[in-house]
């Protein structure tokens, strides 16, 4: 029997999971979670065999929740409508078994659980396809350095101030910034960026 854990945010879906996966004669959901930090708990809780987990959820995002889960000995599927090649590189990383889109077919999840099992790694083609083009964060350190401080809401004062530079040289970096990315202001540029997944 394949044992399972479901951390969802959407309660319909999450309840249109376990009853899906509960059909199967060979699965059976131990537990379900509406946020990654419920999940890990579940995970150390139920030693289940795969803990399937959305991405964008309350108190901890399924990302840091299989960050946590890594060398724990459960297959982590990352179940998603984000295909953000950030979200997809940063879940290889964490170890993440499968990454599948939330279009997928339904009877898709139970065979793709069966082949992780199995010892396979799945992930969604479009991803792979778009992860092998290759798209590097173009910004030096510095420069991450001061978008992630507009991202926190610091001024140009501010960020001048904690960075030791002049407020000249911070109009020089955002403007470099911007250039970069290929946007016009300040909040399309943290945007891009998030969705690119490269805020660590």
């Amino acid at each position: 029997m394949i044992r399972i854990v479901i951390a969802e945010d959407q309660r319909l879906l999450l309840g249109a999971l376990a009853s899906l996966l509960d059909l199967e004669e060979d699965m059976q959901v131990v537990g379900t979670a509406g946020n990654g930090k419920d999940a890990v708990k579940l995970v150390k809780l139920h030693r289940p065999d795969i803990c399937i987990m959305d991405i964008e959820m309350p108190m901890m995002n399924g990302l840091e929740a299989a960050e946590e889960l890594k060398g724990y000995g459960c297959k982590v599927m990352i179940l998603t409508t984000f295909a953000r090649p950030g979200y997809f590189e940063r879940a290889v990383k964490a170890g993440a078994n499968a990454y599948l889109l939330k279009d997928s077919p339904s009877e898709e999840l139970a065979a793709s659980i069966r082949s992780i099992m199995a010892g396979r790694r799945i992930y969604a083609s479009e991803l792979v396809d778009e992860a092998y083009s290759g798209e590097e964060n173009p910004l030096t350190e510095r420069e991450k350095e001061v978008l992630s401080l507009i991202a926190d809401g610091k001024n140009t004062k501010e960020i001048a101030t904690q960075l030791f530079i002049t407020t000249g040289t911070v109009r020089n970096y955002i403007s470099v910034i911007l250039d970069k990315l290929g946007v016009s202001n300040r909040i399309e540029a943290i945007t891009r960026f998030k969705e690119k997944g490269w805020f660590k």
